[in-house]
């Protein structure tokens, strides 16, 4: 056991901090140990609790209830709202669309409304669930022009999807407008705050300008709001909400018509631990509400220091209206090699893509426990570091041939050599995969390629990875 222990720890050591304020994705770090620890002690204690059955697990119901109350009231939730715990943001989004589709079974080919920055989970529903989604460019601002999203709609339309904030950008999408838009035409309207929702309205409470976005505006039918971002709890828990229960209803599955029990399901899971709700649970009233008033205070003011302090050569692509900042260079420099400088640093920050025209940026997640004046020294050194080093490039010719080709037509000695290549994998000593050090040509490479093609190479890359390498 004591050996085990020790393994568990020693792999460990190659992760990312999940303490200490310093991974900037991924992760959110109140910065409260005991409060850390509390969460932690929850999971374990309910770990083997299995939420499929809530009446087997009264507990388990009795906290989901409790989350789900406190959330409607944080965002101005109507009598008679209701919610569900999922996994995470990714499963709320899954449902709620699935409920979307799923209430409108007449519409034989449904489509949901998205603007071009909405999470990709969205489109990941619509993979999962034969939807089609129709994309609209946002404006000048990043944020959903609400105008097209209006007019993009139509009979076949089930759902639109606006975000606050979006994750690319920080930048909190016309809410009013979509909805108002939307339950004209008689459709839902899902706001996606899973990155925003526990930190907006304390935001708003603090003074700071929001624009409307929670069920205070008519047209909202859903929201979602992740429980293990910005409410500082284990992974992985988040909460889809819905205006009423009726809008609710389609997102279960009942099934009878077996010898076995009845299946019942509130959520894309049927057997689920009781860990993860336990734990959200436990750190949410431990924290509370004047708790939650005060990590969002220093998470936002850590955010005004960012943006008041980045180096000249860099700038801050929109102004955040929450915890989340995106920099762009000023072409002295470029973004994936500033990661790598700052990965040296001890500083994890998430490279972006370039997307329809728009430079790659670096993505910031903000949080109560960054320590703004040392994440700033950190990033004026990496910037240096950066401009000394010149911006990464790609060979011309090495270019033309990402762009030639078809990435449905290669097979797997193809991605193997341009995994190779690209220098994603290489051979490790013990025959294994060995990851590359520094990311910045990498991700270069990647940029070149189109989204399908990057789809492609990641999705090679993680089929490699996702491979035993000793068979017991």
């Amino acid at each position: 056991m004591t050996d085990v222990r020790a393994r568990l720890a020693a792999m460990q050591e190659g992760d990312l901090p999940v303490h200490g304020g310093r991974t900037l994705a991924y992760v959110y770090d109140s910065g409260l140990a005991e409060v850390d620890a509390l969460g932690r002690d929850a999971v374990a204690a309910y770990a083997g609790s299995n939420g499929l059955d809530p009446t087997a697990f009264p507990s388990l119901l009795a906290m989901e209830n409790d989350l789900v109350a406190t959330a409607c009231d944080l965002l101005d939730a109507p009598e008679g709202a209701v919610g569900t715990v999922t996994s995470g943001g990714t499963e709320s989004c899954l449902l709620a669309v699935q409920a979307a589709r799923d209430a409108h079974p007449e519409v034989t080919d449904p489509a949901i409304v998205v603007p071009d920055t909405v999470h990709a989970a969205f489109h990941k529903a619509a993979h999962y669930f034969g939807l089609r989604t129709v994309v609209v460019p946002v404006g000048g601002d990043f944020r959903a022009d609400a105008a097209a999203m209006a007019a993009a709609l139509d009979a076949t339309t089930v759902l639109v999807v606006v975000s606050a904030p979006s994750y690319a950008h920080g930048v909190v999408d016309p809410v009013t407008e979509v909805a108002a838009a939307a339950a004209a035409r008689g459709v839902r309207c899902h706001v996606d705050a899973c990155i925003g929702g526990w930190v907006l309205p304390y935001a708003a409470r603090l003074g700071r300008r929001v624009p409307p976005w929670t069920f205070a505006v008519e047209g909202v039918t859903s929201i979602s709001v992740d429980l293990h971002k910005y409410g500082y709890a284990p992974k992985g828990t988040s909460l889809l909400l819905h205006r009423t229960a009726a809008l609710r209803r389609p997102q279960y599955f009942a099934w009878a018509d077996w010898p076995g029990y009845t299946m019942l399901n509130s959520t894309m899971q049927s057997t689920k631990s009781g860990g993860p709700l336990a734990g959200a649970w436990a750190v949410t009233r431990e924290i509370g509400d004047e708790g939650y008033l005060r990590l969002a205070e220093a998470a936002l003011t850590a955010t005004d220091a960012v943006v008041r302090g980045v180096p000249s050569s860099l700038s801050v692509v929109a102004p955040p209206e929450s915890t989340l900042v995106a920099l762009e260079t000023d072409g002295s420099c470029d973004v994936f090699t500033v990661a790598d400088e700052m990965a040296a640093r001890g500083w994890y920050v998430q490279p972006q893509m370039s997307y329809a025209g728009r430079p790659p940026t670096l993505h910031l997640s903000l949080s109560a426990a960054t320590d703004a004046d040392g994440f700033l020294a950190a990033l004026s050194d990496a910037v240096a570091a950066a401009v000394a080093a010149g911006p990464v490039t790609v060979d011309p010719e090495v270019v033309a041939f990402i762009e030639a080709l078809d990435p449905t037509a290669l097979t797997d000695d193809d991605f193997d050599g341009l995994l190779a290549a690209s220098g994603l994998v290489g051979a490790s000593d013990d025959g294994g995969l060995a990851l590359p050090d520094r990311m910045a040509g990498v991700n270069a490479l990647l940029d070149v390629a189109s989204p399908r093609m990057r789809e492609a190479l990641l999705v090679a890359f993680l089929d490699r990875l996702s491979r035993p390498a000793d068979r017991l």
